[in-house]
């Protein structure tokens, strides 16, 4: 591929956005959504919370419960140890793990053992990370599918982030006929390919474009979470420009109406939920909103910091909350959650509403 940004650069900027999300306050300026949804309550539910299973498929792999851990580093030094922290607490609780962008690594190679967390994950599903607009920037399918094949990865995420950047000091903004370089990625890749947003949730009218060109799954990533707009002005070190990204703290798609917005549109289209999610009850109406699973980032980063059995913890807290709602909605399955759905805020905001 060719060299766009310096291998260090990458680095020291990956770096510099681990230190943003743990020490400042980044959270998007607009709500995920979940506090207006509501699951009946079942005083009467038929069943023992020990019937309750939360089990489920994600294109075609048994996962013990509906997470995937989110997107969120490599490339640093400090990123193997996060990331075998979180590996190893998917392997034991049994869910799905996206690793971080490996455009570092595609950059130098030495930085490839920050992503390989097969050794104490090997029988996870795991989601290879690359960024959309990099393929205008040099990185072919064939380095795609060596960003697969060095981490032995089952899919690969495909990070969508035009708002990012641009907000980025001279972020890559050339998105120009990229539909069908994602078209020709998936007819070749030999894998499954997410599509993903970056914080600001995915639009109805995109999402039908992607599927149409292939994607697996659409990870709606919406408004709620983190805003890598307030990232990207934090780590500006310039007034004007952190000035400049506070006015998009606010950006985007609710997470929780993006989700209701696409399974109203693609209703056998596999969606992933993620963006705000704080809780197993989250989770649980994530799933009732039409969710296949929902993907967890910010709650498991100062955990993975600490050590693989401070992120089990997290994850088991949650895998437990989610067992409970289930129980306390009277669903044995998650199949049977979409039917716990008492109210359902408007779709307006995850259409394509401007």
């Amino acid at each position: 591929m060719a060299e766009q940004t310096p291998a260090s650069e990458t680095e020291a900027r990956k770096s510099r956005h681990l230190d943003i999300c743990l020490e400042d306050d980044v959270a998007s300026g607009l709500d995920a959504g979940f506090s207006k949804v509501r699951l009946r309550h079942e005083a009467l539910p038929e069943c023992a919370l020990a019937d309750v299973d939360a089990s489920t498929t994600l294109l075609g792999r048994a996962l013990r419960a509906p997470i995937v851990i989110s997107s969120m580093t490599g490339g640093t030094d400090r990123a193997r140890e996060i990331n075998r922290n979180l590996a190893i607490g998917a392997e034991r609780t049994g869910v799905a793990l996206a690793l971080g962008s490996q455009r570092a690594a595609l950059e130098n190679e030495a930085l490839l053992d920050s992503y390989d967390v097969r050794a104490v994950a090997p029988t996870v599903m795991l989601f290879a990370n690359l960024g959309a607009v990099q393929f205008n920037y040099g990185v072919t399918v064939d380095d795609a599918r060596r960003a697969v094949a060095d981490i032995r990865a089952d899919g690969l995420y495909l990070h969508l982030n035009p708002l990012q950047e641009a907000l980025q000091l001279h972020g890559d903004t050339d998105f120009r006929g990229l539909l069908a370089k994602i078209a020709s990625l998936c007819a070749n890749l030999g894998k499954p390919v997410i599509a993903k947003s970056v914080g600001s949730g995915i639009a109805v009218s995109t999402a039908a474009r992607l599927l149409e060109a292939g994607v697996a799954a659409i990870d709606v990533a919406g408004a709620g979470g983190t805003s890598w707009a307030r990232v990207e002005g934090k780590r500006a070190g310039d007034p004007r420009r952190e000035a400049l990204a506070e006015t998009f703290a606010g950006w985007g798609y609710p997470t929780v109406e993006a989700t209701a917005a696409l399974r109203a549109a693609f209703p056998a289209a596999c969606i992933i939920a993620s963006g705000g999610v704080r809780s197993g009850v989250d989770v649980a109406k994530a799933l009732a909103l039409g969710a296949n699973a929902a993907g967890i980032a910010l709650p498991l980063l100062a955990p993975a910091t600490k050590s693989a059995e401070a992120v089990v913890e997290v994850l088991e807290d949650t895998i437990a909350g989610l067992r409970i709602a289930m129980f306390a909605s009277g669903c044995r399955k998650i199949a049977r959650l979409r039917e716990a759905l008492h109210c359902e805020p408007s779709s307006r905001s995850g259409s394509d509403a401007t």
